[in-house]
């Protein structure tokens, strides 16, 4: 697992605290359940070999390409930078030397990742065609693994996204999860039913709220029925909170 510290920097003009927020970090993944004895774990500031990658695969793409893919769009739209930097701008060519570097077969990414997957593909076969042959490419060009994992938006019901406040984060206290869930964006039909399409941001929520209960969506909304967003939300706050307490516990 790869904790990406120096991409801190990519929409932050500061980067005080880290050592502290990597530390918090791992310790919330290995309560998650992650094993050390299964998995590496490393930060991008001890791996000085990965980050020089960066110089080769920058120039194996063009500003145009670069320019196109649609999440690095997306990412600037919502910087918090004053200016875009060139480290955001280039944000998916370290993502692929991320990829690269362990010359992963196999990606697990969500749908609005695959762009940047496919810079990675595209900078592997560059690469492989400059430095190396078709008998003994340098790099495997990596491919995506989708889950069945369902869409959930964020509380203000655009794309969830830590960078954008709109996540709970394992970390988050009670009264900081409840708070941002209290706020959610909901709608003005105050009967709640479960119709991603027409009500995507009632719905997201109707979605949590099923997930963390193991149950299924549409039941969820018919017991909730007629007594509003305040319901839903309460009920997510608590579900929410139980199944976070559970899968971390051994944090705390």
């Amino acid at each position: 697992m790869l904790v990406a510290d120096y991409q801190v920097l990519t929409d932050r003009d500061v980067a005080d605290r880290l050592t502290e927020h990597v530390e918090d970090l791992v310790l919330d993944y290995l309560a998650a359940g992650l094993d050390p004895g299964r998995a590496t774990i490393f930060t991008h500031s001890t791996v000085p070999a990965l980050n020089q990658l960066l110089l080769p695969f920058l120039s194996l793409v063009s500003v145009a390409e670069l320019g196109r893919n649609p999440t690095v769009k997306d990412e600037i739209a919502h910087s918090r930078q004053s200016a875009v930097s060139g480290l955001m701008f280039t944000y998916p060519v370290h993502q692929a030397a991320d990829i690269l570097f362990c010359r992963a077969g196999i990606v697990p990414v969500g749908q609005d990742q695959l762009p940047h997957l496919e810079v990675a593909r595209l900078i592997a076969r560059r690469f492989n065609h400059r430095y190396g042959s078709p008998s003994h490419p340098v790099f495997p060009e990596p491919e995506a693994l989708l889950s069945a994992a369902p869409l959930l938006l964020g509380t203000d019901g655009a794309k969830m996204s830590k960078s954008r406040d709109n996540a709970v984060a394992l970390s988050a206290t009670a009264d900081e999860t409840a708070r941002l869930i209290r706020g959610a964006r909901t709608d003005a039909d105050r009967h709640i039913t479960y119709d991603p399409a027409a009500r995507p941001e009632v719905s997201s929520l109707v979605l949590l709220a099923a997930l963390c209960l193991g149950g299924d969506a549409h039941e969820v909304a018919g017991e909730i029925g007629g007594r509003g967003a305040a319901a839903l939300k309460a009920l997510v706050t608590d579900a929410t909170l139980t199944e976070v307490r559970t899968a971390m516990g051994a944090r705390y």
